[in-house]
């Protein structure tokens, strides 16, 4: 396969080089993270009780009546976390790539990394999106359905029965696109680069940013078979997680070598 083609800008425009790439870099990142996966199967150890954890924790908050509506938005809004929890397998990814030691001990050892700060300032800012996901839900959810539910049993009643329902199903997928988009936007490059090299975290947010606009379709591609796989994962009970989260951390990683001309970053 060629490599992927940087694009130019004009000398006007501080930052990092991004390339241009195709359907086949998705292919070869995936290929490549299931290999890394292959490597690290101890990540199991970790994941397999972590996000099941995440999904009964999601369920018993739900069983609060009040809190019945978000049980969706806040099981869907959990990927929009997911990069800040793959930062392990980033970690783990360059070490391998370096040729060092990588197993599971040195999944944390991301804290480590000189640019940690930027890391936070940028898992601040998913963390941000995600709440605003979250309080955009439940405001969608009163103004198409109105009070909470009595039970489970209301919920779904009310949702698939009802002329709002469907349109809170319809409006509501729309704006998890569209928040979904800008979490890929802000995070696709910018947490992988973090990890890799010492770069502040507004020049790495806006690489990645860059990076998706320069690739649109074939960024949307990606999001799509990210979306396809969370979801696949989650059934049932969230234990697919535990294989599909270090894959597609591994796969981000070898989609951000493909997305960023490394060789314009100063070693980390």
């Amino acid at each position: 396969m060629a490599v992927p083609k940087a694009m130019n800008y004009p000398a006007a425009t501080p930052g990092i080089p991004v390339r241009t790439i195709d359907a086949g870099d998705l292919e070869a990142s995936l290929r490549d993270g299931l290999r890394d996966f292959g490597a690290h199967r101890g990540d199991l150890l970790f994941l397999g009780l972590l996000y099941p954890a995440i999904g009964f924790i999601a369920g018993a908050a739900a069983l609060g009546n009040r809190l019945i509506p978000y049980f969706f938005p806040i099981a869907a809004g959990v990927a929009m976390l997911g990069p800040v929890a793959a930062l392990g397998f980033y970690e783990m990814a360059r070490r391998r790539e370096a040729g060092l030691e990588s197993n599971w001990s040195h999944f944390l050892d991301v804290l480590k990394r000189p640019a940690f700060d930027s890391i936070i300032a940028v898992a601040g800012l998913l963390l941000a999106v995600f709440l605003a996901w979250v309080l955009a839900a439940g405001a969608l959810y009163t103004a198409f359905i109105g009070p909470p539910p009595d039970s489970v049993g209301d919920f779904v009643t009310r949702l698939f029965t009802t002329r709002g329902g469907w349109e809170l199903i319809v409006v509501g997928n729309l704006a998890g696109l569209v928040f979904a988009w800008i979490v890929l936007s802000l995070s696709v490059v910018s947490l992988p680069m973090l990890v890799d090299r010492d770069v502040g975290a507004r020049a790495a947010v806006e690489a990645s940013m860059r990076a998706v606009r320069a690739n649109r379709w074939t960024m949307a591609r990606w999001g799509v078979i990210v979306a396809a796989l969370l979801v696949l994962g989650s059934i049932p009970a969230f234990i697919g997680l535990a294989f599909v989260l270090p894959w597609l951390g591994y796969a981000t990683w070898h989609l951000y070598t493909r997305l960023i001309d490394r060789s314009a970053l100063a070693a980390g």
